[in-house]
């Protein structure tokens, strides 16, 4: 199994930021930035998260973010940092893409948002202190970006994602947005979702960093 390692990255402005990362076996297809919605500690979960993409060929690596006090220039910021460690390690631009979960779907959307990369996909998400509301940014798209959504079985729910789909319509890049009635914002309790929406990600990223 793929082992992930922990590092201190130097900002150019003299900062730390704490990165774990996975590295790929073989060749390195390309990377991907993975937000996640932990305060502190980068917990098996993740860990196993990161693993299971690097063995798809991807150096992955997430940036440790405090989310009870994240702000939006704190994520670009915290972003940009972890792309200047993975181009410092010489994976190119147009071969790198944004991947978060939860909490860091609502994350990878405003990154996607508000940078340039190869792809960028959301499983689950909502809103954050600090952070935009979706629907208001999603026609601002500058990556190509798949969002993929569980209501728990709301109809108030299961009308955004689909305020959120007719608002990443308007985006001068590929979009998609992927309605699962039922599932929750997380997916853990549908495991059939869960997989399609694992499946899904892996294609998004084959398609668009290459």
């Amino acid at each position: 199994m793929t082992l992930t390692t922990t590092v201190e990255h130097q900002h150019a402005d003299g900062h730390t930021l704490s990165l774990t990362f996975a590295e790929p076996d073989g060749v390195v297809r390309g990377g991907l930035v993975v937000l996640h919605e932990e305060t502190e500690e980068v917990e098996e979960g993740l860990g196993l998260l990161l693993a299971g993409l690097a063995g798809e060929g991807w150096l992955t690596v997430t940036p440790h973010l405090d989310r009870d006090n994240l702000t939006q220039q704190d994520l670009l910021e915290a972003t940009d940092a972890t792309l200047s460690w993975l181009a410092e390690r010489g994976v190119e631009a147009d071969l790198v893409g944004v991947v978060g979960f939860d909490l860091g779907g609502t994350a990878a959307l405003v990154v996607a948002s508000n940078r340039r990369l190869g792809a960028a996909v959301s499983v689950g998400g909502q809103g954050v202190t600090g952070l935009p509301v979706l629907v208001e940014i999603a026609g601002r798209l500058t990556s190509p970006w798949l969002g993929m959504y569980g209501d728990a079985g709301d109809e108030a729910g299961g009308a955004e994602v689909e305020q959120l789909r007719d608002a990443a319509a308007k985006a001068k890049v590929a979009t998609n947005v992927v309605h699962y009635p039922g599932a929750n914002h997380r997916f853990d309790a549908d495991p059939d979702a869960a997989a399609e929406a694992w499946q899904r990600t892996l294609n998004w990223f084959d398609a668009h960093l290459r």
